[in-house]
């Protein structure tokens, strides 16, 4: 099995900063793509950024020049670096991870994985 878990959320005021961190486990062959989405409650979950095994970045407009997002191959861990917090920006943040990985049985696999989420609150 695959599993991702994040860490870093928490409570901030506008204009602070906060990373986030997801670490991926398993039995992982390779790690193609990985992000970070957002939800608000009774909305549907968005992109916020995504990072490429090659290093290619895309975020959305709201977030450009504010956050972060960096990946180690190694550690298997993709990391939000978030500064200048707004309170629009208040939301679940969830992990995501595109992977090749092994699922038994000789069958190498693709697959699309997400962590549980961490809350993160912008204070005005």
């Amino acid at each position: 099995q695959v599993q991702l878990v994040e860490s870093g959320g928490g409570l901030v005021q506008t204009g602070g900063s906060l990373r986030l961190s997801c670490t991926v486990s398993g039995s992982i062959v390779r790690l193609n793509t990985m992000g970070w989405y957002r939800q608000t409650p009774g909305k549907q979950r968005d992109l916020v950024a995504v990072i490429s095994s090659g290093g290619s970045t895309n975020y959305v407009d709201s977030v450009k020049g504010r956050f972060t997002i960096s990946m180690d191959n190694a550690k298997k861990t993709v990391s939000l670096q978030m500064n200048t917090l707004k309170p629009e920006d208040t939301a679940g943040y969830y992990c995501n991870a595109d992977v090749t990985w092994n699922a038994g049985l000789g069958s190498i696999v693709p697959g699309n994985f997400w962590g549980r989420g961490t809350q993160v609150t912008v204070s005005s």
